[in-house]
């Protein structure tokens, strides 16, 4: 267990520098003088991120990671279904892994937003300042359930392992993209593929507008499913929640908060007049 978790920090450290090194030279090409101030203003809740990335990766990936990826005894894999994907080009295994996938997140993430799973979830919103650390600002218990519900869907459906490792990592890196603070729609590719002012109008600073563009790489779902909606007229909103942002031991103990639990109080009856 301490030399898994070992080798995941120690490999998402690795993934850190090689990030951190690609999206400073987008920072730098796309606000050359105000790339240092809008990394001041960033700079407390690129913190908040990455200590919540380092949490995940110490704790959380260990104790999931391994058993999703290799406990075939865990999960049930019909022969005749590994048969099947096997008999396939390796592309079409990785296009379906991507496919299936990004359908389960889509699921997972809707849900992830009724009342009883937003306070988990909220830790991803409260960003105020986004940036392309943001994808990784997830409470332990999140990152625990997108685990879980993102990946189990392919491997039962009997998916190669290595059809679904390539599409996670196509899929995180993508991931990092959308949250970036750009606001590139993309152009024509942004009607397939989930762009920065998509997923940017996700995060908007508004409850009813937060319930659109739920994909993390394709449209297609939120297409499907009547939650697209253009991000042109939103550009550069402004992101966050009402609860506001934290450090990193407020975004921890946020959803365990009692005010999140109570029941919304009923909206006062105006008495007519006697």
């Amino acid at each position: 267990m301490i030399e898994t978790a070992f080798h995941s920090v120690t490999s998402d450290l690795e993934e850190l520098a090689a990030l951190g090194l690609l999206f400073g030279c987008v920072a730098y090409l796309t606000k050359r003088e105000a790339m240092l101030a809008a990394l001041r203003r960033a700079r407390p809740e690129i913190v908040t991120n990455l200590a919540l990335w380092l949490t995940n990766a110490a704790v959380v990936v260990p104790l999931l990671a391994v058993p999703i990826l290799t406990g075939t005894s865990l999960i049930p894999r019909a022969d005749a279904l590994v048969a099947f994907w096997a008999g396939l080009p390796g592309w079409v295994a990785v296009i379906a892994a991507i496919l299936l996938i990004d359908l389960a997140a889509y699921w997972r993430h809707r849900v992830e937003h009724v009342r009883l799973l937003w306070p988990v979830h909220a830790v991803h919103h409260a960003d105020e300042a986004m940036n392309w650390l943001s994808v990784r600002r997830k409470h332990p218990l999140g990152e625990a359930f997108s685990m879980v519900c993102d990946n189990l869907v392919v491997i039962a459906l009997g998916l190669p392992f290595w059809a679904i490792a390539g599409a996670l990592v196509l899929r995180a890196w993508w991931g990092y993209f959308i949250h970036a603070d750009v606001p590139w729609t993309l152009g024509p590719l942004g009607k397939v593929l989930i762009s920065p002012a998509a997923h940017r109008l996700h995060h908007i600073r508004d409850e009813t507008l937060m319930g659109a563009n739920f994909g993390n790489t394709v449209v297609l779902w939120d297409w499907l499913f009547g939650t697209w909606l253009d991000p042109r007229p939103y550009a550069n909103c402004d992101t966050g929640i009402a609860e506001g942002t934290r450090d990193f031991l407020g975004e921890l103990a946020r959803p365990f908060e009692a005010r999140y639990w109570r029941k919304p109080e009923a909206p006062a009856v105006e008495q007519p007049a006697a």
